[in-house]
């Protein structure tokens, strides 16, 4: 039986997470940090489910450029990025990814696209649809 991050409600009526076994980071030559599955990963599996710091563009010293922070932030709406807590913040891109994200209320939601195996590096389209192709800022690797 697979481990997935779960979202309970708690007594008071608020969301209660836990952290997903199913998923470790590793150093990625070349790429820095990466997010891998510890265990086969079936698709359709919601591997992580983390919460959101919503921050104001405004607030960020030169704003969306931002030359370090803007590799770790998603672009959340017109006047905030978010800041993905759980290992969120650590999915590499890819345009062939094999998981995806998915926005929710101060939440976002990573699930499967395809069955991962354990050991393969789990991989997102930045872009937000897993078929965008739209060009990076960055050299994609």
């Amino acid at each position: 039986m697979q481990s997935t991050t779960k979202a309970t409600k708690s007594p008071k009526g608020t969301t209660t997470m836990e952290h997903s076994g199913l998923i470790c980071v590793r150093e990625v030559k070349s790429k820095g940090r990466g997010v891998f599955a510890s265990c086969a990963i079936k698709k359709g599996t919601i591997i992580e489910r983390v919460p959101v710091v919503l921050v104001p563009i405004e607030d960020l010293v030169g704003g969306l450029t931002n030359p370090t922070l803007n590799k770790y932030f998603y672009h959340w709406d017109k006047k905030h990025i978010a800041v993905s807590l759980g290992y969120g913040s650590l999915y590499n891109h890819s345009f062939e990814p094999n998981a995806r994200y998915i926005h929710g209320v101060k939440t976002l939601t990573y699930r499967a696209l395809c069955d991962i195996d354990e050991g393969e590096e789990i991989t997102i389209n930045y872009n937000f649809k897993p078929d965008d192709h739209t060009p990076m800022a960055f050299l994609v690797r």
